[in-house]
């Protein structure tokens, strides 16, 4: 079961300390040595709204590029896309992370225009990074839940996923933890549908469910699951959308359960502890640093 450490984006990008470009980068190396390989290490996002990712660019010029380690970019609109293309290509991502919300109101919100019109653009901008050799995943945000509509249509998600057309990733993101198992399986089915692409899965664990409705997916036959290590983070456009499901504890969670995912936990939980230090956190979300491994070793 692939883990997707998304902590260098969506962890930082909601914390209220900054971190320099080279703590930022130290994040993603103490990840790829606890055994992660795929990792969401950038937003292009407008720096006055997101000041965490001001410096995006930079970080993607000093990260290393070990062999086996892909490295994604996360992008709302044509704009940083270009951000993208002006790097030189071995400084740039492996693939881009497009996000598209489910409710109108949380798409102005989030990214001024209409669901429909970042459909439209994840159309326009899929197409220009597949030509440039990025590989492309479509995040439907808010799959589970919007902070100012209410509940989202099942039917709502799977007409925005069959009308955003062909992606080489599907997540569905429950962007402010209020999703619960039966939801992750009814969305499976009905993504389905309209989508052959490999499904991904983006939980929160603001209302404690973030866990299991991790083990829905994976019943489910989700292909990923994103995590942050720590469990820091959450979405800085969403009321008390709190942390992300932590890679340590998701990790202890899948491998005790039999699933390789290549993460070594121990190693993990002294990075979700540290990155708490540099963020100059009391404590993180995360358990498993506080309890420990288990049997003891």
């Amino acid at each position: 079961m692939e883990i997707v450490e998304v902590g260098p984006r969506d962890g930082l990008q909601n914390e209220k300390r900054v971190l320099p470009t080279e703590t930022k980068t130290d994040f993603v190396r103490r990840g790829t040595a606890a055994g992660l390989r795929r990792i969401e290490v950038v937003a292009f996002a407008r720096p006055d709204r997101v000041p965490q990712m001001a410096d995006a660019e930079d970080v993607l010029r000093a990260l290393p590029r070990p062999d086996g380690v892909r490295y994604i970019a996360l992008v709302l609109n044509a704009r940083g896309l270009d951000r993208i293309l002006a790097l030189p290509p071995a400084a740039g991502p492996d693939e881009i992370n497009y996000v598209v919300v489910a409710t109108d109101e949380f798409s102005r919100r989030n990214q001024g225009m209409t669901t429909a019109q970042a459909i439209e653009g994840f159309r326009a901008v899929a197409a220009r990074a597949k030509q440039a050799g990025l590989a492309v995943t479509l995040t439907v945000a808010a799959s589970f839940g919007c902070p100012f509509t209410g509940e989202v249509p099942v039917s709502r998600v799977r007409d925005v996923v069959r009308d955003a057309g062909p992606a080489d990733e599907l997540c569905l993101a429950d962007t402010i933890g209020v999703g619960v198992p039966a939801q992750v399986r009814a969305l499976a089915t009905a993504v389905r549908e309209v989508s052959s692409a490999p499904l991904r899965a983006h939980f929160h664990n603001t209302r404690n469910t973030g866990y299991a409705n991790a083990s829905a997916a994976v019943d489910a036959g989700f292909a990923a699951l994103d995590a942050s290590l720590g469990g820091i983070g959450g979405c800085p456009f969403a009321p008390a959308a709190t942390g992300n499901i932590a890679t340590e504890d998701l990790a202890y969670l899948l491998n005790r359960s039999g699933l390789e995912t290549g993460v070594d936990v121990a190693a993990a939980a002294a990075v979700g502890t540290w990155i708490g230090d540099q963020l100059g956190l009391d404590v993180v979300p995360a358990q498993l640093g506080r309890a420990g491994l288990f049997p003891q070793t």
